[in-house]
């Protein structure tokens, strides 16, 4: 008898500890782990700038940072400056760079830069993330440069006589000048003085003489114009260079 209980309570107590087992494996789960989500940016670029001011040895670059990080950034922003686009891609061999105040919307402004230089620009984030998109170009000022206006001498039904003024403006004495413009109608030089023009269309060139190409720093010198034309404008826009 004693030995048929002893049987039957090793036979229980060997289910019971089975089942406690299983229980204590179905109770404590491997945990998963969660995937984190990626952030879904706007399809625009995090960032635009371009090049609002250049003298002979400085660029200034203006900004605007459209999102905040993930998908943008924060500033301040590094500017990089390379002489070439290649350079520029690589970020190889920066010459110069300039960081930015804490606005979003702002500018940098590099100086101590080659006169009549292109230099290639890109973007550096506070936390060092270099932007992928913008790679643009800017251009220091000549030394040499000039400035033209011109004055309406006369008019009449059919045309009108002007006299446009050249003044050197840059840093440089000038060995020589060009002044362009676009006529706005059907105007036509029939003479000038002062000066050789060229004609092609619309566009009009005037460059020096032979005897009044150099300019000294602040020189000026003059050439006259005879045009013909159905309607005298109220004035030319001329652009001056080397």
């Amino acid at each position: 008898m004693l030995r048929m209980f002893l049987a039957v309570t090793a036979m229980a107590l060997a289910t019971w500890t089975g089942t406690t087992t299983t229980a204590e494996a179905t109770a404590t789960p491997t945990p998963t782990p969660s995937a984190t989500p990626t952030p879904a940016c706007p399809p625009a670029l995090p960032i635009t700038a371009n090049m609002t001011g250049a003298t002979t040895t400085s660029l200034t670059i203006s900004y605007f940072i459209f999102f905040r990080p993930p998908c943008g950034y924060d500033p301040p922003m590094t500017v990089s400056l390379f002489t070439s686009r290649e350079d520029a891609q690589q970020w190889r061999a920066a010459v110069a760079e300039g960081v930015s105040g804490p606005e979003r919307n702002g500018a940098v402004t590099i100086d101590r830069l080659t006169p009549d230089t292109e230099y290639w620009y890109r973007f550096t984030d506070v936390d060092g993330r270099r932007d992928p998109y913008v790679i643009a170009s800017a251009r220091t000022a000549s030394p040499t440069s000039c400035r033209a206006t011109a004055t309406i001498d006369t008019h009449w039904g059919g045309g009108f006589v002007a006299t446009v003024t050249v003044r050197n403006t840059g840093t440089l004495p000038l060995d020589r000048w060009r002044v362009s413009w676009r006529w706005s109608g059907d105007e036509r030089i029939q003479a000038a003085w002062g000066g050789v023009a060229e004609t092609a269309g619309a566009d009009a060139t005037v460059r020096n003489a032979s005897y009044n190409g150099t300019l000294a720093l602040d020189g000026a010198t003059t050439f006259g114009l005879l045009v013909s034309t159905s309607a005298v404008p109220d004035g030319l826009t001329l652009t001056c260079a080397r």
